[in-house]
């Protein structure tokens, strides 16, 4: 039995108003392995790579480069391997 789909999200980085998805690094379809930089979000101070807690497939992408997104929000779902 396959493990349940992972769904990765916003983390909470600060109190940052506006959060920007600046560009992805996969593409769906394409297997990851932990610590794997993701995509890239920025605030007004900093910038913060999202990576993989795991390695998987990514299933879907949610969102796309140069979206403003929010703490929590769904940025793309992970198959983790068996």
């Amino acid at each position: 039995m396959a493990p349940a789909e992972l769904p990765l999200s916003v983390p909470d980085i600060g109190d940052a108003e506006k959060i920007e998805l600046v560009t992805w690094n996969v593409r769906t379809g394409e297997h990851v392995e932990p610590g794997q930089e993701l995509c890239e979000l920025v605030t007004d101070k900093a910038a913060f790579p999202l990576e993989a807690p795991r390695s998987g497939t990514v299933l879907e992408i949610k969102r796309a480069a140069g979206d403003l997104v929010a703490v929590g929000d769904t940025l793309l779902i992970l198959q983790p391997d068996s």
